[in-house]
């Protein structure tokens, strides 16, 4: 007998291992890589050898899943028709493959990938499957007994609002793991050129300017996203983000503002959870909230989206605190919150206004309805209110907001409006396929976020979106369970409305505030898969108390548990590094080199030519240029020819001169020469 469990054992890890390798096999056959653009799986393409190998990994792992299944078929049957019994099994089953791949400019292509693609996340659900059914059941028992100690069991011991140490150890475990990503894999260097703007907005705030003085030349000091006035420039984007991110720049550490909030995220969204949830499914979202790629890699970043998830969960959590009966405090606590969203993504705050609206008219106080409605909305709006003197201080009228004049100038009238006609876009024909904004480019926006999420939210090789569509097809979902998936259309359904999916930075990011709706419905998905598992084994309860064996059998068949934790400890050690170092690093071009050359060759009072494109080689630059552009420090000028340079020169005589070659000239890392004198490079071709 305990041989059969050894080899029980050592066939469960066997599986594991095999699934490792697997995932392994699939990321390296998936084009993705550093530069803008959308991932392919490519399984049919590439001729070195890793390709070779790990086409051979992926179908040794079909034929030992082929296997498996035949020989445990009846079981497989039996839980399927205990799960998703009819129609829901072929409607989960086509969501699932649907999911799976993005779309592609030839069908055919496309219609290739989604089967491969599809294939390989099953082959993956399948050997994780067979290899906790392999698990020896005293063995699974004691497993699921750290799961229930680690998950607080089923007890709801600790009411809403409480101390919770394992949440706040998942929060710092969030705080640690994206800032080191944003130290290892990012460099403490924008990427995004959105970042590029958000970090020197927030730096001329950090200084008390709602403004900067114009530079000396425009074409010198030209980065995107500023608008250019005779004696100012400025970031036309909303203030909400760069104020916040002014604390950070403050204190000279920009970088640890979004991973402190992340771990924020993780508390509040705890909180929240705990108002809807009971505590076991409250700490599998933390969980999965605390492991998710999404996450970490949106709170490693310079992007607003963090800060927006922050504000709406404290907004949620006031609403459902004066719905239990709290004071009113968290009305305005709510209302607040929702008014800083208006600040840092306008569109969001209009989501959120609408979906915390509706929950809180069922609060009341005192037995007085609408009361703490009307408080929430008086709150937003206040705050919201300071967008009409920001805006009336850049544009010369509250009611236009900064961001709309730039692009109405650059690009054309109503190419940056919600809406649908021929004039939306800003023509970025990479990133939006169709000109204008219509029904297909909501179809095709739709694909793009989609299947970004089910890649990105879990970084599970079977697909992030796997527990939330059996969920959803299995039809087990609770009053809470609605909220979630109402918040997640309502998200979806705005962001229609706008011509942009938000692009392949870091995700379906426009869809962000999805993240913790997502999660709380993986969980559940989890949670359903359990009770499935236990409902269709012969040995389960029939309603009196449970004998120590069938106890033990209760344990064992909270496999989905098991399997979601093997998927979430091989995305930790596969997925995220793999993602921190073939995309992020140096991603979209941008390299730290100039901090680290600044450094060796004492630039100080000198004047910087920076030679090649806007994006990379300017804004890898132009991000550590003083606010003064006259003071005693490096300065770096874009170098855009010879009657460009020597304008620049005229502007900063008696400077030493630096010539600086950017990565899209030298198609490597940034290489600099000099110093020189002005009449030297003047002389120069």
């Amino acid at each position: 007998m305990s041989n059969a469990r050894g080899d029980s054992s050592a066939s469960a890890l066997a599986l594991v291992l095999l699934a490792l390798v697997a995932q392994m096999s699939q990321l390296a056959l998936t084009h993705a890589g550093n530069l803008l653009g959308y991932q392919h799986f490519l399984p049919l393409q590439g001729t070195s050898v890793v390709h070779y190998a790990a086409r051979a990994v992926l179908l040794a792992q079909v034929l030992v899943v082929v296997y498996c299944a035949f020989s445990r078929r009846r079981d497989i049957a039996q839980f399927l028709r205990a799960l998703l019994p009819g129609w829901r099994l072929p409607v989960a089953a086509a969501a699932f493959a649907l999911s799976s791949a993005t779309l592609a400019r030839v069908p055919a292509d496309y219609v290739l990938e989604l089967v491969l693609a599809s294939l390989v996340q099953l082959a993956q659900l399948a050997t994780i499957a067979f290899a906790v059914a392999a698990l020896p059941a005293a063995r699974a028992s004691a497993i699921a007994r750290v799961f229930d100690r680690a998950l607080g069991g089923a007890s709801d011991a600790i009411e809403p609002g409480t101390f919770d140490r394992f949440v706040i150890l998942a929060a710092l475990w969030t705080v640690a793991v994206s800032y080191l990503l944003a130290v290892v894999s990012y460099q403490r260097q924008p990427h995004v050129p959105d970042e590029v703007v958000y970090l020197m907005h927030a730096r001329y705030f950090a200084q008390g300017m709602l403004s900067m003085v114009a530079p000396p030349l425009r074409d010198a000091f030209d980065v995107d996203l500023r608008s250019y006035e005779p004696t100012r420039w400025f970031s036309p984007v909303p203030p909400g983000w760069p104020a916040m991110l002014a604390v950070g720049a403050r204190v000279g550490a920009p970088w640890l503002v979004n991973p402190v909030l992340g771990g924020i995220n993780v508390i509040l969204t705890y909180a929240l959870s705990r108002e809807l949830y009971s505590r076991r499914t409250s700490r599998l979202i933390v969980v999965l909230l605390a492991a998710s790629p999404w996450a970490l890699f949106m709170a490693m970043n310079l992007m607003t989206h963090t800060f927006t998830l922050t504000c709406a969960l404290l907004a949620a959590l006031g609403v459902a605190r004066v719905r239990r009966g709290a004071t009113l405090a968290w009305a305005v606590i709510g209302g607040v919150a929702l008014g800083v969203i208006s600040l840092i993504r306008p569109l969001e705050a209009a989501a959120a206004a609408g979906l915390l609206g509706l929950w809180s008219l069922r609060a009341r106080w005192r037995g007085m309805p609408l009361v703490p409605s009307a408080l929430l909305t008086l709150s937003a709006a206040i705050v919201g209110l300071l967008n009409l003197p920001y805006n009336k201080a850049l544009t010369g009228n509250s009611r236009t907001f900064p961001i709309m004049v730039y692009t109405d100038k650059l690009f054309g009238p109503e190419t940056n409006a919600l809406g649908f006609g021929a004039s939306r876009g800003l023509g970025w024909s990479g990133l939006d396929p169709y000109p204008g904004h219509g029904l297909r480019d909501v179809l095709v926006n739709m694909n793009l976020n989609i299947t970004q999420v089910n890649f990105e939210l879990l970084g599970w090789s079977c697909g992030s979106m796997l527990a939330i569509i059996v969920l959803l097809a299995a039809r087990r979902i609770t009053r809470a369970d609605w909220c979630m998936v109402a918040a997640v259309t309502t998200i979806v359904v705005i962001h229609a409305f706008y011509w942009f999916s938000g692009g392949p930075d870091f995700a379906a990011r426009y869809w962000f505030l999805i993240l913790v709706p997502m999660l709380a419905l993986a969980a559940r998905g989890v949670e359903t898969v359990d009770a499935a598992l236990f409902r269709c084994h012969p040995a389960r309860s029939e309603g009196s108390a449970l004998t120590p064996d069938v106890q033990m059998l209760r344990h064992a068949q909270g496999g989905a548990l098991h399997a979601a934790a093997a998927f979430t400890l091989l995305a930790l050690m596969v997925f995220v590094p793999w993602r921190g170092m073939d995309k992020y690093h140096h991603y979209r071009g941008m390299r730290p080199d100039v901090r680290v050359i600044a450094a060796q060759k004492q630039f100080g009072n000198s004047l910087v030519l920076v030679r090649g494109k806007r994006h990379p080689d300017y804004h890898s630059a132009a991000v550590y240029n003083p606010i003064d552009l006259r003071a005693a420090q490096p300065i770096y000028a874009w170098d855009r020819g010879a009657d460009s340079r020597a304008r620049v020169l005229d502007a900063y005589p008696n400077r030493p001169v630096w010539i600086l070659d950017g990565p899209s000239v030298t198609r490597d890392s940034f290489h600099v020469s000099g110093p020189f004198t002005a009449e030297q490079v003047r002389a120069l071709p």
